[in-house]
């Protein structure tokens, strides 16, 4: 079974294509570029074979997609002969709402509800709706399943999800917490888990997924029982340009001094914000940990702004589960950044966590353990793979579920 991952975004396509009939095993994977502008560019990767580049306008997903099925397909460079191999797409989709508590095959319906809760994730939605669009009129009546980041959410309790705003708005609008990453949290959980020889519904696990976007999880006996991001993605730790939790009466105040609209308050907190309005330097954490290192102030203020909000969001998890027995750290920044793992993880033993920061120097993109043998709280580094997840999820539903 060749399944195709598709992660579509505003001006970018990210794909994998992996066989999956027996265990599984990755043909090729890319990212397309700047879609809607001019010299778009495909960066194509087969697992067994020399990577490479096309330029060229892509207007549109459509247009996109059709770029990938060709170079999966280029004689010279491609990994199947044609697009008709493909049996079954996957699609990252940012957020089901409350409805879809699990992957789902996608019909009439689902298309539908994505397209509602274009209101809850307008920067995502879109564009994966976009996806499965495309993919419908390039390959006509090929299965697509529908994999959502807030799938794995679903299973907070209701005192953790709602927010103290009248519970109208909860009834009208569906204004509570959703959480998102729970592909990359569900997964790197369960490795990890697996790695120790230990079942996950035995351990009580905090994961935080550190990137240019971040959030942290509280699982209990595998489940979600709450998590950092919020109604949107802006909410919980600070990001690359997002602010994180913020005192709502500061946007109200900023907004009147700086006579910002809906459209500024949103700019600030998502794109101004986060790592790069601190340091008014760069949203990247390898710029600035060599500019605090050149002596750069705010830079190592943005640093510690950073481990300190982590470091307090793992402290209030401890709490929620009673307990720690696995702390996991992954994304871009959490699986390369050990400078940050060490700062987030000092002065921690309070909590069961005896840090190795000898073990923890200089590992980058591999799983390994990086606490003491006498530590609680086992603290561990786990790459993640969302890709495969969707399409573990895809080739699952194909074969047990028809529309």
């Amino acid at each position: 079974m060749i399944i195709l991952v598709l992660n579509c975004g505003s001006s970018s396509i990210k794909y994998q294509l992996f066989e999956m009939s027996d265990g599984h095993k990755l043909l090729a994977k890319g990212l397309l570029e700047r879609i809607g502008l001019v010299d778009s560019i495909l960066t194509h990767k087969p697992t067994d074979g020399e990577p490479y580049k096309v330029i060229n306008d892509i207007p549109d997903h459509t247009t996109g997609i059709n770029l990938v099925m060709a170079a999966l397909t280029n004689p010279k460079h491609g990994v199947i002969k044609d697009v008709n191999q493909i049996t079954a797409v996957g699609h990252r989709v940012v957020n089901g709402g409350e409805k879809y508590k699990d992957s789902i095959l996608v019909d009439n319906e689902v298309k539908r509800q994505i397209e509602v809760n274009i209101e809850l994730a307008p920067l995502h939605n879109p564009a994966n709706l976009k996806g499965i669009l495309s993919v419908e009129k390039l390959i006509p009546g090929v299965p697509q399943v529908a994999v959502f980041d807030t799938s794995f959410h679903q299973t907070m309790p209701d005192y953790a999800y709602m927010y103290a705003l009248p519970y109208e708005y909860y009834e009208k609008y569906k204004i509570r917490k959703y959480g998102y990453h729970g592909t990359s949290h569900k997964f790197v959980a369960n490795k990890a888990a697996k790695l120790l020889g230990k079942d996950v519904k035995d351990l009580k696990i905090i994961t935080c997924h550190l990137g240019n976007g971040a959030s942290i999880t509280a699982i209990h006996s595998g489940r979600s029982i709450d998590t950092s991001m919020g109604f949107t993605p802006v909410d919980g730790l600070i990001m690359g340009t997002r602010t994180g939790e913020i005192d709502a009466g500061v946007l109200i105040y900023i907004a009147d001094k700086e006579h910002l609209n809906v459209t500024g308050v949103n700019n600030l907190i998502n794109k101004k914000s986060g790592m790069v309005g601190i340091s008014g330097l760069s949203s990247d954490m390898r710029d600035l940990e060599v500019a605090a290192a050149e002596g750069n102030e705010k830079a190592l203020l943005a640093l510690n702004m950073y481990a300190y909000k982590v470091k307090k969001f793992i402290g209030s998890y401890v709490a929620v589960l009673n307990g720690l027995d696995l702390l996991v750290f992954t994304g871009g920044v959490g699986e390369n950044d050990h400078k940050m793992r060490a700062m987030i993880c000092s002065d921690m033993e309070s909590l069961g966590i005896n840090f190795d920061f000898e073990a923890n120097n200089g590992v980058r993109g591999k799983d390994k353990v990086l606490s003491k043998p006498d530590s609680r709280a086992t603290v561990m580094c786990i790459t993640t793979d969302e890709e495969f997840v969707i399409a573990a999820d895809t080739k699952y539903i194909v074969e047990h579920q028809t529309i």
